[in-house]
């Protein structure tokens, strides 16, 4: 593995990382055989720093993790090389852990090795049959428990098909067929957990989100009795494309405004296709996205369309945010290493009905994937806490969304409305810090 200061020296000669503004960021996005070298680098230093330690507090001695082409189990394709699009044929690793201070063993039972880090551990021409190979791999390392991922509860550590389950287990002794274990812990601990180099590439991908939000709410791209907010959708779909990231989820654009509607929560994040012209005195919301180095971000924030003489938003609008931003910090200030997403939540909860705020709360961690693995922190529609998902402890060097909102009646208006905010933060294992800030003032658009 090559240094980390080499790395980094390659890294910041594209991406420049001491620019404060965001713009830049926006324009040193790196192209693809860069973002190759820069994948491979962080995949070697997860395998070195992070894995071991993580198999060892699971205490699983080896863990098998196998797909088959475009059938791919959501571990085994964090796992590959930047340039595998997919499994091929069919791919089986092997990860075995020898003991305290020697490396972690790394084998690849298929056709090819798996880039660098697993090596080529099966020749079909001397074994043609690929399940006996990997039997004869696991007896001759005599594992005390086989990992494998199968989970009730965690839809990302249950990636081995139930073929491959029975073929396994039709494959091995009965005494190792008894040592399978579900490697649950082990595959959410691998997910969840940041390392040193993707905590120095997230503060460019939250970074570039806010700036594609402040844009889309302005006047660059909002007009006023034409613009619609179906506009704005697309308008963020686009922006992505020219600037060679991607969506992990098509975004949502609503509107609340001075009328009859009731709040709808389902109709907010639905994206139903409904559309409706942007006009002056509007409050709107955006829900969005992007993936980049295979890291994901998810962001929610608001702006307020003024009317002609205003020159900021509505007192009572303001003090709506006031009530989410200190429902957010009430939210992060209970992250303790080892509490549960449910005695967070239920603690956040407690102490902002006490202040006379109205919450819900449904914070997820973040990582490769946008709903990422770990800490279930709420659900809008499971208030109350979630059984398993939500009992899960919180570990150090995590990403999370804290996502939430804060209803807030308005005289003004007649109704309640909420204020939804997403921001994406890092949890050290003694605080929680905003890896690019947070809104804590309206965009505002002119509508003259």
């Amino acid at each position: 593995m090559r240094t980390i200061s080499v790395l980094l020296s390659i890294f910041l000669s594209l991406q420049t990382w001491a620019v404060e503004s965001h713009s830049a960021e926006m324009n040193n996005i790196a192209d693809m055989k860069k973002r190759s070298e820069i994948i491979d680098e962080i995949l070697a230093q997860r395998f070195e720093q992070i894995l071991p330690g993580i198999m060892r507090r699971s205490g699983i001695d080896m863990w098998v993790i196998m797909s088959r082409e475009y059938n791919e189990d959501p571990v085994l394709k964090t796992m590959l090389p930047s340039t595998w699009m997919s499994a091929r044929r069919h791919t089986m690793l092997v990860i075995y852990d020898a003991g305290q201070g020697k490396p972690l063993e790394m084998l690849a039972v298929a056709r090819y090795a798996v880039g660098n880090e697993f090596k080529k551990a099966w020749d079909k021409e001397k074994q043609p049959d690929q399940w006996a190979a990997l039997s004869d791999i696991i007896e001759k390392r005599q594992p005390k428990k086989i990992g494998i991922n199968t989970s009730n509860a965690f839809a990302l550590a249950d990636g081995m098909s139930s073929t491959e389950k029975q073929k396994l287990t039709q494959a091995l002794s009965p005494e190792y067929r008894s040592r399978l274990v579900s490697a649950e812990k082990l595959a959410i601990g691998w997910l969840e957990t940041r390392s040193a180099l993707e905590m120095q590439i997230y503060p460019q991908l939250a970074a570039i989100g806010h700036q594609l939000i402040a844009t889309a709410f302005s006047n660059e791209v909002v007009s006023p009795g034409k613009t619609t907010s179906d506009d704005l959708v697309w308008w963020f779909r686009d922006q992505s494309t020219k600037l060679g990231v991607s969506n992990w989820f098509h975004p949502s654009v609503s509107i609340q405004r001075a009328d009859n509607a009731e709040f709808d929560q389902i109709k907010t994040f639905s994206e139903d296709g409904s559309e409706s012209v942007i006009q002056p005195g509007d409050l709107l919301h955006v829900d969005f996205g992007i993936t980049y180095l295979r890291l994901n971000t998810d962001q929610q924030q608001h702006a307020y369309v003024l009317k002609p003489g205003e020159t900021k938003a509505p007192e009572r609008l303001q003090k709506a945010l006031a009530n989410a931003n200190r429902l957010q910090t009430l939210l992060i200030n209970n992250f303790k290493l080892g509490h549960s997403g449910n005695e967070i939540l239920k603690r956040t909860r407690q102490q902002a009905i006490s202040e006379g705020i109205k919450p819900s709360v449904y914070t997820h961690p973040l990582g490769f994937h946008g709903h990422a693995a770990g800490p279930t922190i709420g659900m809008w529609d499971a208030q109350e806490g979630l059984p398993v998902v939500g009992d899960y402890p919180l570990y150090p060097n995590t990403a999370f969304s804290i996502e939430l909102n804060a209803a807030t009646f308005v005289p003004e208006w007649n109704k309640e409305i909420r204020i939804m905010l997403e921001e994406d933060a890092f949890f050290d294992g003694d605080k929680v810090e905003y890896i690019d800030g947070r809104q804590t003032d309206f965009h505002l658009i002119r509508s003259e």
